[in-house]
């Protein structure tokens, strides 16, 4: 086995507080905690973070997206798309191996080619997988040959119809290339013994403990000036669900990032305007930046529901009045520390729609202009309006009681009635509430991720709201086939726009992304899907 270190070694090594790294000859090991648990390192089922922040240390796909949510080469070095815009055709690169792995004969990875990307897509393709990923190709390939491998070195994909986002879906974890003879190896097992062709390879998985990764000697992928990544040694991640208790370990010292903040410890880091306070800035370093999650709430516009009747929130002058009626930047200043940019347009976050600022649609604060929009559906003042009912989840009980305290100025009364998250999934599923708490995260970089939650031929879920547009759906249909960046952004828009006309949601805010890391860390970025890629990461020299 080629550059293997003795796991004993690596145990009593990589589980040490880490002060190893301050010595200039020491293996350089970077310790970060995941607060919710892990449940597979098989990237058919990268769900959630920390399956998908584990799997992306461990796997690679064809392509992936840089730090502009570009598509860019990964194990394929560069691809055509055909002229009926319905065949990809990729190029794999020669030196990409998987990691070494007693499933290989003499316990050796062997190349990947072209055969085993056929494998892995038909795999999360299959029903029988159950993979939490297969949605990625759900409809859209080619009913009779769908993957191709013409030799070991060309992989073309068929589609039925043209599909825009296609390479955007592409670069998600799911469609991580996965070695076939591991998968019949260790079959359902396969959770616990990945073998990938990611920057580090598998050591060692301590459910609800640690997970031990090593640095992969073998990696393809090499730096702006030619050096090879990874420059890390190894990663160490401890699984501490207390964020309060991970964050103290940060701060003395025991771990080398931190993701987000408990809100029990946000007023001492960090100041009302969201920034890290001076007091902590020889300490440790704030990232941020945009992350692709809107939070927002819902409205039910399904005529026929039998939990609309006689509710005011099927007229649409009531729906943009409760938009209006609350300043969602007093909202995120309060709330939040302003954290996060006041969602004063769509569903989709502005940097999808080729801005970093505001859109010109959507609703702004405007309780005089609200007053007017109820006295138009007949409820001036409120009077005759019938008390709504908002069903939450305990962690947005504040953003809840915020909004309740707005809408009672115009006249509106609002119940909120909070419950459990998996039973409001079950309401919004069986129409059994009108108005409810939502968020979307983007799978991929596109702005379709999100707008397909409102196409008329999609049920719930995505498609809670149960939006059923005419207009809007002949424009989704152009904008999947468009391959014009530029005019599908266009598209995009107008889309976005439509939908807020009739005001199916409530947008609060667009989230951000923060990350604490030590001052010694480099290379690590705020990442706008939230993903976490380590091959680049390295701690600077002692002075």
């Amino acid at each position: 086995m080629r550059n293997t270190w003795s796991l004993i070694g690596l145990l009593l090594l990589f589980a040490g507080c880490g002060s190893n790294k301050d010595a200039a000859d020491s293996p350089r090991v970077f310790r970060l905690n995941l607060s919710a648990p892990l449940t597979s390192l098989d990237p058919a089922f990268a769900s959630d973070q920390p399956n998908s922040w584990a799997c992306l240390q461990l796997y690679n796909g064809l392509v992936q997206l840089d730090r502009n949510l570009q598509v860019v080469p990964s194990i394929a070095g560069s691809w055509e798309i055909g002229d009926d815009q319905k065949t990809y055709t990729f190029h794999l690169r020669q030196d990409v191996f998987f990691h070494d792995s007693e499933c290989f004969p003499n316990n050796t990875g062997r190349k990947v080619r072209a055969a085993d990307f056929v494998y892995s897509f038909s795999r999360l393709s299959d029903p029988a997988t159950a993979a939490r990923g297969f949605w990625v190709f759900d409809q859209l390939l080619d009913e009779d040959a769908p993957f191709l491998a013409p030799n070991d070195s060309t992989l073309v994909i068929r589609l039925r119809a043209p599909f825009a986002p296609f390479l955007q879906r592409l670069c998600m974890p799911y469609c991580s290339v996965v070695a076939e003879e591991a998968i019949v190896a260790y079959g359902k097992d396969v959770r616990s013994h990945p073998v990938g062709t990611g920057p580090f390879t598998f050591v060692k998985w301590l459910e609800g403990n640690m997970l031990i990764l090593h640095r992969n000697p073998n990696y393809f992928e090499r730096d702006d000036q030619g050096n090879q990544l990874p420059y890390l040694d190894g990663v160490n991640i401890r699984f501490i669900a207390n964020k309060s208790t991970e964050f103290l370990k940060f701060m003395n010292g025991e771990l080398d990032f931190v993701s987000d903040i408990d809100v029990s410890l946000k007023n001492q880091i960090l100041s009302a305007d969201g920034q890290l306070r001076p007091e902590y800035a020889d300490r440790f370093s704030l990232l941020k930046g945009p992350y692709l999650n809107t939070e927002y709430l819902s409205i039910l516009m399904d005529s026929d529901a039998a939990v609309l009747r006689g509710n005011p929130l099927q007229f649409k002058e009531v729906r943009q009045a409760i938009n209006m009626a609350f300043s969602r930047q007093e909202m995120l200043l309060f709330l939040r520390s302003n954290r996060g940019i006041a969602a004063t347009g769509g569903v989709v976050p502005p940097s999808l729609l080729g801005t970093e600022s505001s859109v010109s649609y959507g609703y702004d604060y405007n309780p005089e202009k609200a007053a007017r929009l109820l006295e138009e559906a007949g409820f001036a003042g409120g009077v005759g309006l019938p008390e709504m009912v908002l069903h939450t989840t305990a962690e947005y009980q504040d953003f809840a009681t915020y909004l309740k305290d707005k809408l009672e100025d115009i006249g509106i009364a609002l119940r909120i009635e909070t419950v459990d998250p998996r039973v409001l999934r079950e309401m919004r599923i069986k129409e059994e509430t009108p108005f409810f708490r939502s968020s979307w995260i983007a799978d991929y970089s596109d702005a379709e991720s999100y707008l397909q939650m409102f196409f008329g031929g999609n049920g719930a879920p995505p498609n809670y709201t149960r939006y059923n547009n005419h207009a809007f759906d002949s424009l989704y249909m152009a904008a999947v086939t468009e391959t014009i960046p530029a005019e599908r952004i266009r598209l995009y828009r107008q889309m976005d726009s439509l939908m807020m006309q009739e005001a199916p949601i409530v947008p609060l805010y667009y989230d951000e992304v923060y990350r604490f890391v030590g001052k010694d860390v480099e290379g690590l970025e705020p990442d706008a899907l939230n993903h976490l890629r380590l091959k680049k990461v390295r701690f600077r020299d002692p002075a």
